[in-house]
């Protein structure tokens, strides 16, 4: 069963570019770690400090082995480091769906 973590950040709207330059370096990492990304969402209009990311993977398992491959990757210490350090993405929340057959 594909499950896909749907990811909601709550972001400093005055820091978005921060954010998209983040996501951006996603998109190397997240498919060699293992992951399926279906994409980043940045706000637009309306609401200016939501986003989204989709990631899906075959099992919660292969989720599991990804987030083991992720701790240990460059790319992921380094993304991670400059959110920490810009303080960008005030919260994250993490949601498991699976798609309904």
């Amino acid at each position: 069963m594909t499950i896909t973590v749907f990811i909601r950040y709550q972001l400093d709207p005055f820091k978005k570019q921060h954010f998209e330059t983040y996501a951006k370096q996603w998109r190397g990492i997240i498919p060699k770690c293992g992951g399926d990304l279906v994409g980043y969402w940045m706000p637009h209009e309306g609401t200016n400090n939501i986003a989204y990311a989709l990631v899906s993977f075959d099992s919660l398992a292969s989720y599991e082995a990804y987030r083991t491959r992720l701790r240990s990757d460059p790319g992921t210490v380094a993304n991670f480091s400059f959110a920490e350090k810009e303080q960008f993405i005030l919260a994250e929340e993490r949601t498991f769906l699976r798609r309904v057959e």
